[in-house]
């Protein structure tokens, strides 16, 4: 049983609304330490709001939600726990990837020594030492993206917050992707992943929850959400998905982006 010392995740009725629009309402969720948290939904579900919500850059409007046991109105008490990639990342096109993850670590009060160290470390992984002191003005999406999720789980958080992170990257940098992700869970780093892959997700993911229309209309195990399509146990994920929130738009929004 999952206790509350155990929860890095926690959101009780997180609610955001701009004016007469309510982008996410009541939104409740419970993450362990250490899962993958795969979070779903059609275009304007109300996902980044979320995650900005959870990453500070938001404040919520209604409800309460708490980030490796900071509350997330103090900033200051959440930030060093969280790692975050937007679908934007933001980095500096004048600098190279070497000193753009330089500075990050810098902003992070990380050690020079380790810092450097891991910053080598991570580059390899990713397929960029060669690229590395090349200015990012030069670099496509894809390895845009890279240093990007390097950045964000440069300081190894407790939390990484993940929006679309195999966005613009060959079969082969996504799989890279994959693995890394895989290996920040077994490290007990708990990653929020939000994508319109669905075939990431299904092959990471903990637990799945399907937003639409601001709110979370399913939670469960991968198999178990499945199971709910009307073609049964052998189902597919998106036949759920698209059975769960029984919308055309999801339908291609979702056909596309696997088509990516």
């Amino acid at each position: 049983m999952t206790t509350g010392t155990d929860l890095v995740i926690e959101a009780d009725g997180l609610t955001k609304q701009y004016g007469e629009e309510t982008a996410v309402a009541d939104l409740d969720l419970a993450i362990p330490r250490g899962a993958v948290y795969g979070f779903l939904g059609p275009n304007g579900a109300g996902k980044t709001t979320t995650m900005r919500m959870f990453t500070t850059l938001t404040k919520p409007t209604a409800g309460s939600a708490r980030v490796a046991g900071a509350d997330i109105t103090d900033r200051n008490a959440v930030t060093p726990h969280i790692g975050y990639l937007p679908e934007d990342p933001p980095i500096y096109d004048e600098l190279t990837g070497r000193e753009q993850l330089e500075y990050v670590a810098g902003l992070r009060d990380l050690p020079p020594e380790s810092a450097t160290a891991r910053i080598e470390r991570l580059l390899e992984r990713f397929d960029l030492l060669e690229d590395a002191d090349k200015r990012i003005d030069a670099y496509s999406k894809g390895m845009r993206q890279k240093v990007g999720v390097i950045q964000a789980v440069l300081h190894e958080p407790a939390v990484a917050f993940l929006d679309e992170p195999t966005s613009g990257l060959d079969p082969r940098a996504a799989r890279t992707m994959r693995d890394t992700i895989a290996d920040l869970a077994d490290q007990e780093m708990t990653i929020f992943l939000s994508t319109h892959i669905l075939s990431v997700v299904d092959d990471l993911a903990d637990t799945i929850g399907v937003l639409h229309e601001g709110r979370l209309v399913a939670e469960g195990e991968p198999e178990a959400l499945k199971s709910r399509a009307e073609t049964g146990e052998s189902g597919s994920l998106e036949d759920a998905f698209l059975e769960i929130t029984q919308d055309g738009s999801a339908r291609e929004s979702m056909a596309s982006s696997e088509q990516r």
